[in-house]
C-alpha cells in the first residue's frame, strides 16, 4: 500500500504528540507545563535557557481590598525577603485576580500570595508553587466563608434569601463566590437566577459594607478579611448578622513561579521561614498589625495537593471554568 507524504507527515504528527504526551503528563495543569511527579504543580524547566534568576524580584498579594492597605502592611516582610535573596524586591499592587495570575504566566511575577479561590487556577494556568500560608500561633491554620445580612433586613435564615440579590465578590473568589454558590445549591437547594439574584461587589470590604449600610440585602465574605475591616475601625460589630458560618478553608497560599532558579527558590522559602513577626525590640511587625486580628502570627508549611483538595472539589461543584485563556 502506498500513502501520500501529506498522510505519511499527519501520522508523524500524531505519533509525536502522543509521545511527548507520555513523556510530559499534565493532569489538570495547562499543557505548556509537566508534571512528571504527580504533585500536580508544574516541574522547572528542563531547558537551562528557561530558567530565570530575575535581578529584580516582583512580589504582589491577593487584591481582596485596596492593595494600598496592604503595600505597607508587608512592607517588613519585604525588607527581609530583600535580605534573604540578596536581591530587590518590589511590591505590585494588582487590582485583580486574574491579572496576578497572567503577570505571573508571562513571567513578570515571581512571589506572590493568591488568595484561596484563585490557587487552583494558579497553579494549573501560571506554573505557581504554594508552599506556605499563614497559620495561628498553635500551628492552624483556616477561615470561613460567612453569609451575612443586616439587623432588621427581615432576613432571619438561608432559607430566607430565596427572591434576594447576594452580593458576591469576584468569580474567582472561594468564600466570596465558589464555596457559597455549591453550598447554597447543595445543602439549601437555592439555585443561581432561579432562586436568588447577585452582583459582583469586586472585593470583600465592599460586600461587607454595602451589607452594613442596606445597599444590598445579603453578602457572602471571608470571615478574616471580616475581622480585619472590623479592627481597623471600617465596621462596627453590630452593623451586620452572620447567618451561616462555614466549615474552615485554607488561607492565601504563598508561593513562587516554577521557572524560578532552584538556588533563589530555596532562599525564598527560607524568607518565609525565618520571618519574625516581632521584631528583635519586641515591637510588632507590620504584618502582625494588619493579620494578627485574624489570628494568624506566622507561616506555616502548605501542600497544594491535600490542603486544596476541598477547594478544587468546590471549583467542580461550583462548575468554575477551567480554560486558562
Amino acid at each position: 500500500m502506498i500513502f501520500s507524504k501529506n498522510i505519511v507527515f499527519s501520522l508523524c504528527v500524531l505519533l509525536f504528540a502522543f509521545l511527548h504526551a507520555q513523556e510530559c503528563p499534565h493532569g489538570d495543569l495547562d499543557p505548556i507545563y509537566c508534571d512528571r511527579d504527580g504533585d500536580m504543580l508544574a516541574d522547572p524547566p528542563t531547558d537551562p535557557s528557561e530558567i530565570s534568576d530575575p535581578y529584580e524580584l516582583v512580589f504582589a498579594y491577593s487584591p481582596v481590598e485596596d492593595p494600598a492597605v496592604y503595600k505597607k502592611a508587608w512592607q517588613d516582610f519585604i525588607v527581609h525577603l530583600s535580605r534573604v535573596t540578596g536581591k530587590r524586591v518590589t511590591f505590585f499592587p494588582f487590582q485583580s485576580n486574574v491579572a496576578e495570575i497572567e503577570a505571573m504566566r508571562i513571567g513578570k511575577l515571581h512571589i506572590a500570595g493568591f488568595n484561596t479561590g484563585s490557587v487552583p487556577k494558579a497553579v494549573n494556568c501560571a506554573g505557581f508553587h504554594p508552599f506556605t500560608m499563614m497559620g495561628k500561633a498553635d500551628g492552624s491554620y483556616g477561615y470561613k466563608m460567612e453569609i451575612i445580612t443586616y439587623p432588621g433586613s427581615g432576613i432571619h435564615s438561608i432559607e430566607e434569601i430565596r427572591g434576594k440579590t447576594i452580593a458576591f465578590t469576584a468569580p474567582s473568589s472561594n468564600s466570596g463566590f465558589k464555596a457559597p454558590v455549591a453550598l447554597l445549591e447543595e445543602k439549601f437547594g437555592l439555585l443561581q437566577e432561579r432562586d436568588y439574584h447577585f452582583i459582583f461587589s469586586g472585593k470583600h470590604s465592599n460586600s461587607l459594607l454595602s451589607v452594613a449600610n442596606h445597599i444590598y440585602p445579603v453578602a457572602t465574605v471571608a470571615s478574616s478579611v471580616r475581622k480585619r475591616i472590623t479592627k481597623r475601625g471600617l465596621l462596627e460589630g453590630k452593623a451586620i448578622t452572620i447567618l451561616y458560618a462555614s466549615q474552615p478553608f485554607p488561607t492565601t497560599g504563598f508561593g513562587y513561579a516554577h521557572n524560578l532558579k532552584p538556588a533563589l527558590t530555596a532562599k525564598i522559602k527560607e524568607a518565609f521561614r525565618t520571618f519574625d513577626w516581632h521584631k528583635k525590640d519586641g515591637t510588632p511587625s507590620s504584618l502582625f498589625k494588619e493579620f494578627s486580628s485574624s489570628g494568624y502570627t506566622q507561616f506555616i508549611s502548605a501542600d497544594y495537593k491535600k490542603d486544596w483538595q476541598v477547594i478544587r472539589t468546590i471549583d467542580q461543584k461550583s462548575h468554575a471554568t477551567r480554560h486558562c485563556r
